[in-house]
């Protein structure tokens, strides 16, 4: 074969023979392959880096997004609370205009309305004449005694209390009846 044909099918003087010929060192790729390996760790262990400080950043955020509405919440019940303070004295005017019949007609159609926005923002009345005297929601401003009675009871309404869930804004101010010594 002429060295035309060696060139025309692919094969002429400048390929080598044998494998020893190659410009192939094997040296060179073993020490590259840890380097490689290396830098695949490197590069893995900086993942894994991110991917911790991706999932601190989360949950900072969770904290933070339930913190700020626990504190929003908070702000708003104390706003409600600080407008039904403000109103105390309106509400005790038209509960006793109510209790003595002089409320009727549009005035008692208003109060209805305020009533209703106040139990919108979750405003509770309570105080009851017959219901067992609890000093953690009432106040009693007149105590008597009766041999009748076997424990302390409301025998007069003075103030409606109210409370804003399970917290009291205002204890209701009442007279009791307890036993006798």
């Amino acid at each position: 074969m002429s060295n035309e044909n060696q060139h025309a099918e692919g094969a002429g003087p400048e390929q080598p023979d044998s494998i020893d010929h190659l410009d192939f060192e094997p040296e060179a790729v073993q020490e590259e392959a840890p380097q490689e390996l290396s830098e695949l760790e490197q590069a893995q262990a900086e993942a894994a880096s991110h991917l911790e400080d991706l999932q601190r950043l989360n949950a900072e955020y969770v904290n933070f997004s339930k913190r700020a509405k626990r504190e929003q919440e908070a702000a708003r019940g104390r706003g409600v609370e600080d407008v039904l303070s403000a109103l105390l004295p309106v509400l005790d005017d038209i509960s006793r205009a109510k209790q003595a019949g002089e409320l009727t007609g549009p005035f008692e159609a208003i109060s209805e309305k305020l009533n209703q926005v106040l139990s919108k923002y979750g405003v509770e009345t309570f105080g009851e004449v017959g219901e067992e005297f609890d000093p953690t929601i009432h106040e009693a401003l007149f105590h008597q005694t009766s041999a009748d009675a076997t424990s302390t009871t409301v025998t007069a309404l003075i103030e409606i209390g109210y409370k804003i869930g399970d917290r009291v804004v205002r204890a209701a101010r009442v007279a009791v009846t307890g036993p006798q010594d």
